[in-house]
């Protein structure tokens, strides 16, 4: 399987801070149970407090809506504030960029992306084993539909009542 994979030797990538993946540009950053949790605790906000303040229903595959960050008029993430003011507890679809597994289909997708991000070809080697635990990382983080947010905010309202 690795034969054919044109990134056996690793890739380079290193995070300028630019920002370009996290805006300039429509996008959604989906959430995941995971995400979810995560950033609730780290605001310190009930799961309805968060979705209502900063999240959106996003489109999704078979008619579905699922949970995504919001973003700005001039499409930045909604959490970016001259850098992610979530940085820790950042959603899984950030912090495996840019391993994901679209993006490491073949080498000129990967370069054509490269084109729009300075740290990829550049930076530290990732090893094959880093990019695979980032690449399923990211194919696992399965965002939440909108019933499974109402039926979380359900279950968070009856434990606090």
């Amino acid at each position: 399987m690795t034969d054919n994979v044109f990134y056996k030797k690793g890739l380079h990538f290193g995070c300028k801070r630019c920002s370009f993946c996290c805006g300039h540009s429509p996008g959604f950053v989906y959430l995941s149970h995971r995400d979810l949790m995560a950033l609730c605790t780290f605001f310190h906000l009930s799961i309805k407090e968060f979705v209502e303040t900063k999240c959106r229903w996003a489109d999704y595959y078979y008619g579905a809506k699922v949970l995504a960050l919001t973003e700005k008029k001039n499409f930045d993430c909604g959490l970016w504030e001259n850098g992610c003011s979530a940085y820790e507890a950042r959603p899984i679809q950030c912090s495996t960029y840019p391993f994901w597994s679209w993006m490491l289909e073949d080498k000129q997708t990967w370069d054509d992306c490269a084109k729009d991000c300075p740290g990829m070809n550049g930076g530290r080697l990732w090893s094959f084993e880093e990019i695979e635990k980032n690449k399923k990382a990211y194919d696992d983080n399965i965002p939440l539909k909108k019933e499974e947010v109402e039926e979380l905010i359900r279950l968070e309202e009856n434990k606090i009542n």
